[in-house]
């Protein structure tokens, strides 16, 4: 058994100890982040690997977007793909010893207009989502999991108030129905809401909130699914709310799930 957790923390080098505290005090096997915001030679990797987390692999540049994905157990690097040609580290892959491959992926989150007309960064996210799709379709994935920031709450039940939100960036019915294409085109099953199918889950609550606890206004935007191969083995997801009360913390949380594989 295996334990992978996916995070946008929002600046790994600025939330160094975060992750150091996360990864004592919840010990996951595998840790995918998002939005590291560092070139790959600038993440701070010693103090991780004095937790044990010995193998990384990353996708990085100065300032914005990054992927990478920290391992106590051997991993190799199974490359990238540069979606939607946009020139940004939004996606790595991993290979385990046992042949499951890791995607990690950071969508763009789009901006904040519903428009692609009057908004470049919304076209950017669909086109994204539909290049995922294409992949997926091309070629089917087999034992793998796909994690990540994933920057769309799907379901009523992923964001606060689902008619308020059908107007905002992140669970639009446009980017929805992108969304579930590209599960869809490679048949990935949702290991989050397979273990924990009804109730509101979020893993995301804005800055802009006073007290982001007591308004609760989140989002679920981080995802694990896995392909349907593999799913049954899937099991004991959690997403860590407490972290998002943590001193200077990420907007999102850490999302879990173990594989038995």
């Amino acid at each position: 058994m295996f334990t992978i957790a996916t995070w946008n923390i929002n600046s790994v080098r600025l939330r160094e100890a975060l992750v150091a505290r996360f990864l004592t005090e919840e010990a996951p096997d595998i840790l995918c982040l998002q939005e590291t915001k560092s070139p790959v030679e600038n993440i701070p990797l010693e103090g991780f690997r004095a937790l044990g987390y010995r193998h990384f692999v990353a996708r990085g540049q100065k300032g914005y977007n990054g992927v990478a994905i920290l391992s106590k157990l051997p991993i190799e690097d199974a490359g990238d793909r540069d979606y939607a040609g946009l020139g940004h580290a939004r996606h790595v892959a991993a290979r385990l010893e046992n042949g499951v491959t890791i995607h990690n992926f950071y969508v763009p989150a789009g901006g904040d207009i519903p428009d692609r007309e009057q908004n470049i960064k919304f076209g950017q996210k669909l086109d994204f989502l539909t290049e995922m799709r294409d992949v997926f379709h091309a070629d089917k994935p087999a034992r793998s999991i796909m994690v990540g920031d994933l920057n769309i709450a799907p379901r009523e039940d992923d964001v606060w108030n689902h008619k308020a939100l059908l107007k905002i960036v992140s669970h639009t019915p446009i980017e929805v129905e992108h969304l579930s294409a590209t599960q869809d085109a490679g048949k990935w099953v949702d290991i989050t809401r397979k273990d924990i199918p009804e109730g509101l889950l979020y893993s995301w609550w804005s800055y802009r909130a006073r007290d982001w606890d007591a308004a609760d206004k989140g989002r679920r935007l981080d995802h694990i699914w896995a392909t349907p191969d593999i799913a049954n083995a899937g099991h004991g997801s959690r997403i860590l709310r407490p972290l998002r009360g943590w001193e200077q913390p990420s907007d999102h949380v850490p999302v879990l799930a173990s594989f038995d594989l």
